[in-house]
């Protein structure tokens, strides 16, 4: 297990070093530091943070307040953490992820953050049917009128939206992409993506082929995945039928190993990935990791 710190703090006349000291008393080894408002949901390092963290790890800060100014985004933050199975610890505060008075805890926050939505959504509906009884219009003036100047900055504000939900959407994405990029097709990358039920950030829909490569590209600007992602994958590095294939040959078999499956394929003249006939336990096996990082598999 690796303790993964972050510490925060709103301007440049701040310093992190309080925080710092706290979280290296606490065994962080791996501390990220930004400068930046807490309103502020996409933050260069939180982000790296998130992207650093592994199954078993815990991600540390000195207090709630570095971490969040909402209780919706400490939820999130927690939510993605237990996604891949890492904990949550706040030094200053009693919650504590790995331990089951922190779960409690955070089940409570949790059950005002859902009161807080059901006010905030209630209030919105009066809002507008108060707007409806005086005749007035909702939607923005810029697209009422076709006006090219606010239509511009309705689209650079998509647009910067859009960047900010790639950068929250990194901790989900950059660990299967440094994994399987650039040996892996984009296809196969895609694969895995949705057997692990990761969906883009800014819409709920399943990654596409297109809008992954440009969230890689912001990544990549960002330094956040390394330049070589984006090359040319090698030809021939994956076949998605062969791959089903041979896990669903393995999953047949009464008591399966690996030179009993590669005698099998070569039993029912299934070609290698090379276009051969004869198998090997290590080109099964190879096929099989594949179908296993791609849900395949257990």
């Amino acid at each position: 297990m690796a303790l993964v710190g972050y510490a925060r703090v709103s301007t440049d006349e701040q310093t992190t070093d309080p925080q710092v000291a706290l979280l290296k008393d606490a065994g962080c080894e791996q501390i990220f530091r930004d400068t930046a408002s807490g309103a502020q949901r996409s933050r260069p390092e939180l982000t790296r943070a998130l992207a650093s963290v592994q199954q078993g790890d815990v991600l540390v800060i000195a207090r709630l307040d570095r971490l969040a100014r909402s209780l919706s985004h400490l939820l999130e933050v927690v939510e993605r953490l237990e996604e891949i199975g890492a904990g949550f610890r706040s030094l200053g505060d009693p919650i504590d992820t790995t331990s089951a008075q922190g779960r409690l805890t955070l089940q409570i926050l949790g059950a005002v953050a859902e009161f807080e939505r059901q006010l905030i959504r209630e209030r919105t509906k009066s809002g507008l049917n108060s707007a409806r009884e005086q005749g007035r219009r909702g939607g923005n003036p810029a697209l009422a009128s076709g006006d090219r100047a606010g239509l511009a900055k309705l689209a650079a504000a998509r647009q910067l939206s859009r960047t900010n939900a790639v950068l929250d959407a990194a901790g989900d994405i950059v660990p299967v992409i440094k994994r399987l990029r650039p040996a892996a097709s984009w296809d196969r990358v895609l694969r895995v993506l949705h057997a692990e039920g990761k969906i883009r950030p800014w819409d709920n829909k399943p990654w596409t082929r297109d809008s992954l490569i440009r969230a890689c590209r912001r990544l990549e600007r960002d330094g956040l995945v390394p330049a070589e992602t984006l090359q040319r994958s090698p030809r021939g590095v994956d076949d998605s039928s062969l791959t089903s294939l041979v896990a669903a040959v393995w999953k047949a078999l009464p008591d399966p190993t690996l030179a009993g499956c590669a005698r099998h394929l070569e039993a029912q003249y299934i070609r290698t990935p090379r276009g051969g006939t004869r198998w090997s336990p290590s080109s099964v096996k190879n096929i099989l990791d594949r179908a296993k990082s791609e849900g395949l598999l257990g």
